[in-house]
């Protein structure tokens, strides 16, 4: 895939993490190859930290750094040596972001996961955000706050083989298990997941298998993945997050919600994009069918994560965690 291609198909997902569009075309626009990709958005994320450096103010740093923060991620979407490093700067620009502009929120780190808790201390329930495949907690900073601004709390974070816990370890289909030390150090008495793109498949998981989830949105999540299917570029990158061809296969095989939804006994709620077709992704419409509270929303003009039509499924999906935690069913 040449760079321009490469560009064009991930544009709605940088612009749906926040980054200026405009921007994001200076700063791709030129690219020689897939290869500089990595590169030009490190040079991007340190001219961001460089800003909040000079910054007359404690907002405009803080401002910056998350932007910074976005731009690091963005950089691993491309097969790049120094993806780790760029991982560990995205992570460092977010804890600085928000040491400077909301002291109250809290690094929580346990085995398998690391993230950060934010909001009021007294909120009814607590969302945790939970990433896919490729992405981490510092891509969905613009979810985060529209649940914050219903009241609620949020746990943006990152599972093993996600964002900053990358480098040293590995995907593994059995979330609920870190969900459950999530809730476990988190203490909340109403916890909520959303979760996107493979996160999807994490959450509605973990909701069939750990009790104490209470609700459960996915965006672009899968119900079933067929390994033999899957595009040479999603399998490489699986094979990357897994820890081997092998291991990629064996995960891939285990991404079926055949049996677990029926068990998904609390409000769910499933948001597909029309124009997201993957080979060998079977998308969430069977999960909200066979889970018992199940409601699916497709967007026609959706594609991958949705980044183009935020304005379509965002307030139903804050709307719908915001019941179920706030004023739960009797």
């Amino acid at each position: 895939m040449s760079a321009p291609e490469f560009a064009a198909a991930q544009w709605t997902r940088a612009t749906g993490a926040g980054v200026d569009p405009h921007e994001y075309r200076r700063v791709t626009g030129g690219l020689p190859s897939v290869a500089d990709w990595g590169p030009a958005f490190l040079r991007t994320g340190h001219a961001y930290l460089q800003r909040a450096q000079e910054a007359g103010s404690p907002v405009s740093a803080g401002t910056h750094l998350l932007m910074a923060a976005r731009w690091f991620h963005l950089a691993t979407l491309a097969p790049y040596a120094e993806a780790d490093r760029a991982a560990a700067e995205a992570d460092r620009a977010l804890s600085r972001a928000l040491t400077v502009l909301e002291p109250g929120a809290r690094r929580v780190t346990g085995e398998g996961f690391t993230g950060w808790l934010r909001g009021s201390s007294d909120a009814p329930g607590t969302v945790v955000v939970v990433p896919g495949l490729d992405s981490a907690k510092e891509e969905f900073l613009g979810l985060a706050s529209a649940l914050m601004a219903r009241g609620l709390a949020v746990f943006a974070m990152d599972g093993p083989g996600q964002g900053a816990l990358a480098a040293k370890t590995a995907l593994r289909a059995d979330y609920e298990r870190i969900v459950g030390r999530v809730v476990d150090a988190l203490g909340s008495a109403r916890v909520g997941l959303v979760g996107l793109s493979l996160g999807g498949y994490f959450a509605a998981r973990a909701a069939a298998l750990e009790p104490r989830v209470a609700a459960v949105a996915t965006v672009s999540g899968p119900f079933r993945l067929d390994w033999e299917n899957l595009p040479p570029p999603v399998k490489d990158l699986m094979s990357r997050r897994t820890g081997g061809f092998g291991a990629a296969r064996e995960f891939a095989r285990q991404v079926d919600l055949t049996a677990l939804a029926p068990r998904i006994t609390g409000p769910l709620l499933v948001v597909d994009g029309g124009q997201d077709v993957i080979p060998g992704v079977t998308n969430g419409e069977p999960l909200s069918r066979l889970a018992p509270h199940g409601t699916y929303v497709r967007v026609p003009h959706g594609d991958h994560l949705l980044g183009n039509a935020r304005s379509d499924w965002l307030p139903l999906l804050t709307d719908h965690l915001t019941r179920a935690l706030v004023a739960p069913r009797a």
